[in-house]
């Protein structure tokens, strides 16, 4: 069993309520077939297999689940987070009593299958990039689990923005709009904001980028830029702040945008549109406890 770094308590903590949540969504009172099949006697063991090239992420959450269910039930990986597996390659194995196993199936590879292919799309950006960007992600996750895709993102090689509201000033389009230019949203953060967190601008075009750049933010966002237009935006910047590319970031365009001297490339897509890898979870071993004791 291969190891990593433990999750913070805060972590687990939080990992365990969405955990708890989706096996009673999934659950309810009971699972009607696997208590009809496995009596309580049996056991088995399975084994998760990549059906498909991918970056693995959520392991450890793979595994809570099927614990949460049953303290008893052993979880081994033979992979970690954020390492390539090739399609059929062995995952981990459960072992322990069959109906757990049964059970926590569906819920285990919902959190395993969507974390994995964030990471691995993730990974094919930060790819393409070549180490001449970062690829960080954005606010744009599923509701209620954004550090579990925050986490996700970090497996396959990307970066974190700000984690919400609270963390960082973003100016963007509609707080332009609602202070009425670039320098009275920029004039406004700097009397009214005391926090620690970075300050960064939207601009759409160069002469916002402008407008920002006569009270430059520590970050400047070129929003939608060709990159043609982002290299003279760079060049306008000269340093003064660091520069990130946002809006319609594609696999076929991430490449030129990363070597046009950008400082971070952000993705809303490696979370809302990363497609789920296919994953699945196959018993390969199950037997009564009496038998068990009698190979003893």
């Amino acid at each position: 069993m291969k190891k990593e770094a433990a999750p913070s308590p805060e972590f687990r903590e939080y990992v365990d309520m969405l955990i708890r949540a989706s096996l009673a969504e999934d659950v309810g009172k009971t699972d009607v077939t696997t208590r009809a099949i496995a009596g309580k006697g049996s056991l088995g063991k399975a084994v998760i297999i990549a059906k498909e090239d991918c970056v693995l992420a959520g392991l450890f959450v793979a595994g809570r689940v099927f614990r949460t269910i049953d303290k008893t039930v052993k979880f081994d990986a033979v992979a970690v987070d954020g390492e390539a597996v090739k399609k059929g390659g062995t995952i981990a194995t459960v072992s322990g009593s069959l109906a757990t196993l049964l059970t926590g199936e569906r819920v285990a590879l919902n959190f395993l299958q969507r974390l994995s292919g964030i990471a691995t799309l993730t990974n094919r950006f930060v790819k393409k990039a070549a180490g001449r960007a970062k690829i960080v992600d954005t606010r744009k996750t599923t509701p209620c689990l954004r550090a579990l895709e925050r986490y996700a993102v970090k497996a396959g090689g990307g970066e974190n923005h700000r984690m919400g509201l609270y963390d960082a000033v973003i100016i963007k389009d509609n707080h332009i709009k609602a202070a009425g230019s670039v320098a009275e949203a920029l004039s406004r953060v700097r009397k009214n904001y005391k926090g620690d967190g970075f300050v960064e601008v939207e601009a759409t075009s160069l002469g916002e980028l402008k407008e920002a750049l006569a009270q430059p933010p520590d970050v400047i966002m070129l929003d939608n830029m060709d990159v043609k237009t982002i290299r003279k935006a760079v060049a306008l910047i000269a340093g003064r702040a660091a520069v990130e590319v946002s809006g319609g970031v594609t696999l076929d365009t991430v490449s030129a945008i990363a070597d046009s001297g950008v400082d971070r490339i952000s993705v809303g897509a490696i979370t809302h549109s990363a497609p789920s890898v296919d994953l699945s979870m196959e018993v390969v071993k199950a037997w009564t406890r009496k038998k068990a004791r009698n190979r003893a």
